[in-house]
């Protein structure tokens, strides 16, 4: 049975029953890349430019650039909190981890001393952090509306009884009639009432995420007269997301009868791994102005697997219960989509740069499968929900004697379509550099933040659709990295 099928009655997503894996899909196809810290500092706008860890998950023909050998590692400070509105409540929660953003090692040859030809070729081998999923969230607030619980009962009106009692639904509807969520009206076979007949609990839903996807990489390149700088590297990006959700309706104010609280928690972990082929070029035609272009193959995670669990308890006056419904576990594929990257860098001598970088992906061009599934309805709500993007990322540094002074900004579109959603992310960056005959150490600080909304639940009846949750997330990353040349 799948997952969207499992979760009828305990869907955490917007929109429809099939969301959760059409946001899954786009989940594990953002990308907000962070690699080293000079890269970050600028906005990440570095495929025009080369010579930096980082591009080899941007425009690998930027490995091009080097002429020494280079370890590079990047440990980092991440930092995200969360401000939840729902109608009329202000929640604020925050999570902070230490990780590593990137770890690389490149090599570097010289193939001969001829006036023309090919002068250098490079290898590289690393890992770059692509997202990062760690996040709380807090929602809380009032609803004199509907409840969640009408859910359950738009889903089970027209069933008999007697198939729910007799555990025909033991993922949603058998557990729920069990612990008296849901029961027949009187004199009917197929027709419910739950114990909260009218509005008016305080619904709450905390969301703790963990986990990052981290690409590594083997990438090539080659130095062709100090003009044509070409690359490809293959990505093996491994995805690792962890997710702890608590919901719950309480009668506070005690005017419910019968009725004082009930809350599900659902348990979801998934893993993935995949890979992806990428191509750029940097072209110089002269010494102050660099034009580079990348294209990247959509990624094949082959081994998409997600194991989950629900609990769901009710408190009533008359009646204390719970039970933990059966772990589950569903192996699928999924296809995240192509993109393509142009870039150009202008070379002020040897005092600085300053750079820009346009990207394009179609998130509706997600794709998911499975041996036992086509996953047609939500490949189709992919493409219903989701659109193209055009990112936006724009760099400077300017040096003075062995130090650097660095700054930068980033703007990624909405991938929802028709307004469906905000989601848009903006990035300000900046950061220090020095660097010594063999060793460099570069710091940088980004600040972010993406307005989204959220639905605690979902119906196909607008009178049993709650208001949306209003969130801001705000990131902060503290990035230092250690590079040494030999």
């Amino acid at each position: 049975m799948k997952r969207t099928l499992i979760l009828s009655g305990f869907v955490l997503l917007a929109y429809t029953l099939s969301a959760q894996f059409a946001e899954d899909a786009l989940r594990f196809s953002e990308l907000y890349r962070q690699g080293t810290a000079r890269s970050m500092a600028i906005g990440g706008a570095f495929g025009g430019l080369g010579g930096d860890f980082s591009v080899l998950s941007t425009n690998p023909g930027g490995l091009a650039i080097y002429r020494s050998r280079e370890l590079s590692a990047t440990p980092e400070v991440f930092s995200r909190k969360t401000t939840s509105a729902y109608n009329g409540r202000q929640r604020d929660d925050s999570r902070t981890i230490f990780d590593f953003a990137n770890l690389g090692w490149v090599l570097a040859k010289r193939l001969g001393r001829k006036a023309k030809g090919w002068r250098y070729y490079q290898l590289g081998f690393g890992m770059n952090r692509l997202n990062n999923f760690n996040s709380s969230v807090y929602m809380q607030g009032p609803n004199i509306n509907n409840s969640r619980l009408d859910v359950f009962r738009e889903t089970a009106n027209g069933i008999s009884y007697s198939d729910i009692e007799d555990g025909a639904y033991p993922d949603d509807l058998t557990p729920a009639w069990w612990l008296f969520l849901l029961d027949t009206i009187p004199g009917t076979t197929n027709q419910y009432f739950t114990p909260v007949p009218y509005a008016g609990t305080l619904q709450t839903q905390r969301i703790n995420s963990r986990g990052s996807i981290n690409e590594f990489l083997f990438a090539g390149s080659g130095n062709f007269d100090d003009i044509l700088y070409i690359g490809a590297s293959v990505g093996l990006p491994y995805i690792r997301f962890f997710r702890e959700t608590f919901y719950s309706e309480t009668d506070v104010a005690d005017t419910i009868p019968f009725f004082e609280s009930w809350s599900a928690t659902e348990n979801l972990e998934t893993s993935g791994f995949g890979v992806n082929v990428k191509v750029g070029a940097i072209v110089r035609p002269v010494d102050w102005l660099r034009i580079g272009a990348a294209f990247h193959s959509p990624t094949w995670y082959f081994s998409m697997r997600d194991t989950w669990s629900i609990y769901l308890s009710s408190e009533l006056e008359w009646f204390s219960g719970d039970t933990l419904m059966p772990v589950r576990t569903y192996k699928y594929k999924l296809t995240s989509p192509m993109r393509l990257i142009g870039s150009l860098g202008f070379v002020i001598k040897k005092m600085g740069f300053v750079s820009f970088e346009y990207e394009y992906v179609n998130y509706g061009q997600a794709k998911l499968n499975a041996k036992d599934y086509g996953f047609a309805t939500e490949n189709t709500n992919i493409g219903n929900y989701y659109t193209s993007t055009h990112n936006l990322r724009a760099g400077i540094e300017w040096r003075v004697s062995r130090f650097s002074l660095r700054g930068g900004y980033a703007l990624y579109g909405s991938p929802y379509k028709n307004g469906l959603n905000d989601g848009a992310r903006q990035s300000i960056s900046g950061g220090l550099g020095y660097k010594a005959d063999n060793f460099a150490l570069d710091f940088a600080y980004v600040y972010s933040t993406k307005n989204e909304d959220y639905y605690f639940y979902t119906s196909n009846n607008s009178d049993y659709q709650p208001n949306p949750v209003q969130n801001t997330f705000t990131d902060q990353n503290f990035v230092l990295t250690f590079r040494y040349f030999y």
